[in-house]
């Protein structure tokens, strides 16, 4: 009985691991802009854990005041994509686990 418990017990554990480092999915940003959009997805995600609309507007206010206006952003969970977007203006990632962010530019 005790060694179903501790199965038990390491089982959990192993399903509520999550990385918490930034997963790039697809990218076509040139590697410069690709970190600096990174560290800005990172830094909105940790600040607005429980409120995605809000990491989503602050990544698109912050795209749209150093890199020039029309960037679009979605931060969630299950959702599926088809854009159309700039040539080397694509980053699909994830972070915190589940937790997926799409930023583009529209021409």
């Amino acid at each position: 009985m005790a060694a179903e418990g501790g199965e038990a017990e390491t089982q959990q554990k192993e399903e509520t691991k999550r990385h918490t480092y930034p997963l790039v999915r697809t990218s076509d940003m040139n590697d410069e802009l690709k970190t600096e959009c990174m560290e800005l997805c990172v830094t909105a995600c940790e600040k607005f854990s429980q409120n995605n609309e809000s990491a989503a507007r602050m990544i698109k206010e912050t795209m749209d005041k150093k890199f020039g206006p029309t960037w679009q952003c979605i931060v969630g969970e299950g959702f599926g994509y088809h854009i159309e977007h700039e040539v080397k203006s694509l980053l699909y990632m994830f972070f915190g686990g589940t937790t997926a962010i799409i930023v583009w530019k529209c021409a």
